[in-house]
C-alpha cells in the first residue's frame, strides 16, 4: 500500500476511533492533516483573541513547519494507529 493510500485509510480510522482523544491528541491529528494535505501554515493568526479553539489549531501546524508533506503522513498514519491499538 502506498503512503497516500495509508493516509487516506488513517483519516477515515481516525472518525471511528472507539474513544474520543484528548485535546492534546486531537490538536496533534488536526495539525498534522492539515500539513499532510497543505505544507506549511501560510494563514495569519486568528483576529478573535477570544477564539482560542482557532490559536490552538493554528499554533499547533504552524509548529510543524518544515515538515514534508510525507513525513506527516506517516505521522498521522502511526497516530491513528496507535490509537486504534494495531
Amino acid at each position: 500500500m502506498s503512503l497516500q493510500e495509508l493516509f487516506t485509510a488513517a483519516v477515515a480510522n481516525s472518525k471511528t476511533l472507539t474513544e474520543k482523544p484528548d485535546n492534546e491528541t486531537l490538536l496533534k491529528l488536526y495539525s498534522l492533516y492539515k500539513q499532510a494535505t497543505e505544507g506549511d501554515n501560510t494563514g495569519t493568526a486568528p483576529e478573535n483573541m477570544f477564539d482560542f479553539v482557532a490559536k490552538f489549531k493554528h499554533e499547533a501546524w504552524e509548529k510543524l513547519k518544515g515538515v514534508s508533506k510525507e513525513d506527516a503522513m506517516q505521522q498521522y498514519v502511526n497516530l491513528v494507529n496507535q490509537l486504534k491499538g494495531a
